[in-house]
């Protein structure tokens, strides 16, 4: 077993790790620029390795007197950090997002241990980390307001200011590059941050608090703190916090708006999904296949914006389920640290047999499994505990099924057929969520037609899943509000005040 000290040497050592070898030792919880200690060893929390269901550590939540410890070392580091010019901050962020490329592959062995998805998607991961921190250190300097000028000389300005300690509460499905997506933003306006990872996956934000420091931010600008529910609450109650980010379900997400709403603190909410993928027969057929199954069963489905709800216009219905059936049995499952392997683990045991639970209510409800959505035990013995699952589609679908209705967060694809453009739409929108969309089709004039009409904070016209840095991602309706990514979150982590100068003599009616 390796058995590791230092966040270096965890790094480095991942060159030689395989699946099934590592324990982690080292503290999780990072404030004051260093790993703290837990004060109590109580309430630990058993962290799986999914590929082998292995212990892999032990996750130890944060009481109330660490949450204010990590939040006052955080507000301390604001208070020089948020003083600094903003080509001053997008320095340091960019030799943070240089020493991210520089051992990403360590890093995303790391992430794969952890959160059991392929290190092929694991890889593409921390590329998206470290060019979403490139992206705001670009954009940092260019923080600015507006000059207004007002009657007999005088005027008024704006000045865009930081909000102070941000809370940051992250997914397991992302584990790093959430943690990046919230602090890169963050940052750049010159706040500070303390992020909760989830208690799933509690190894890799260390990792990213300690190459903050190595890249130069003060000691205490980002902090980590580990914990479940009530972690969560502590943060979200503190009034030294000024603004709550957080990744997961709607109904957590609903009570992080609660408790925040206590504070009057500003929340951003990044929820669930139930997307549409709309196939007419106009497509390119291959593209739309490669499209349905990319939409499905990245990191073992455990997307919140996949387009878990398939239309396919009734005419190539037939071919479309026989290729993407085809391809889905295809799908390499097994070791998530080799290279050939194409769907790894479901995050838990629990996830794993909600997830089968949901094939076998599909089947219930009439649902027709034409492949896969059963457990699965890989050839290597290490494995033999590993929670896999064999990719699902499911067919004869109807919309008022709980496949069709409930987000499953996991490798199940629904098919259901469509005749006419306006009906289509009209079911895609019949949901609470919205947080993504899809079309395949040729016709340049229905494709954004569709896309204005479908309910949704992204739209993907001829692709899926694709989240390029420089645009934004976030939903409509129940999938929260709020962005993630693109100029408009510096507007989300910063705010306005209003300078208004005199030049002449106050008028007065006194």
């Amino acid at each position: 077993f390796l058995r590791l000290n230092m966040a270096q040497s965890i790094v480095d050592s991942m060159r030689t790790a395989s699946t099934g070898t590592l324990l982690v030792t080292d503290h999780l919880n990072y404030w004051g620029g260093k790993r703290v200690k837990p004060r109590q060893e109580r309430n630990a929390e058993p962290v799986f390795e999914p590929a082998t269901g292995r212990v892999l550590c032990q996750m130890i939540p944060c009481g109330a007197e660490e949450v204010d410890e990590a939040i006052k070392s955080a507000h301390s580091a604001y208070l020089k950090w948020s003083k600094l010019s903003g080509m001053e901050r997008a320095r340091v962020m960019l030799e943070a997002a240089r020493i991210i490329r520089e051992r990403r592959d360590n890093i995303a062995k790391l992430e794969v241990i952890n959160n059991g998805k392929s290190i092929s998607e694991a890889l593409v991961d921390i590329d998206v980390a470290w060019q979403s921190i490139e992206y705001y250190a670009g954009l940092a300097g260019g923080l600015a307001g507006q000059h207004v000028q007002l009657p007999g000389g005088a005027f008024a300005y704006t000045r865009r200011e930081p909000l102070g300690v941000c809370v940051g509460i992250g997914a397991w499905n992302y584990p790093f590059q959430i943690a990046t997506w919230k602090s890169a933003p963050a940052l750049a306006c010159g706040n500070a941050m303390v992020f909760k990872p989830s208690p799933m996956t509690p190894v890799t934000a260390v990792i990213l608090a300690e190459i903050y420091k190595e890249a130069g931010v003060p000691d205490g600008l980002f902090n980590v703190v580990q914990g479940g529910a009530e972690t969560g609450s502590l943060l979200c109650h503190h009034p030294m916090v000024a603004k709550v980010t957080f990744t997961g379900s709607v109904p957590t997400g609903k009570k992080v708006m609660e408790m925040s709403a206590k504070g009057v603190k500003q929340v951003t909410l990044e929820l669930g999904g139930k997307s549409p993928l709309i196939i007419f027969k106009d497509c390119d057929f291959e593209n739309a296949v490669k499209g349905a199954l990319m939409a499905n069963f990245l990191t073992q489905g455990q997307v919140c914006c996949n387009g878990t709800r398939v239309f396919v216009q009734r005419e190539i219905m037939p071919q479309f389920v026989e290729e993407v059936v085809k391809r889905t049995k295809a799908i390499p499952i097994g070791d998530p640290l080799l290279e050939s392997t194409r769907m790894g683990a479901l995050i838990s045991k629990p996830q794993l047999e909600k997830v089968l639970g949901y094939v076998s209510q599909a089947k219930k409800e009439g649902a027709k499994v034409l492949c896969g959505g059963e457990p699965y035990v890989p050839s290597d013995p290490k494995l033999k505990g590993g929670y896999f699952m064999t990719p699902c589609i499911l067919d004869n679908c109807r919309d008022d099924m709980t496949c069709v209705k409930e987000e499953i967060f996991g490798p199940v694809m629904s098919i259901l057929p469509f005749d006419t453009e306006e009906e289509v739409i009209r079911r895609a929108n019949n949901t609470t969520f919205g947080l993504a969309s899809g079309v395949f089709t040729r016709d340049i004039s229905r494709a954004h037609r569709v896309a204005e009409n479908l309910e949704a904070g992204t739209c993907f016209i001829n692709n899926y899943n694709i989240s390029p840095v420089e645009v934004p991602f976030g939903g409509y309706k129940m999938s929260g509000f709020g962005r993630e990514n693109g100029q408009v979150t510096l507007e989300y982590f910063s705010q306005l005040k209003t300078v208004i100068v005199e030049m002449g003599d106050v008028e007065s009616v006194f």
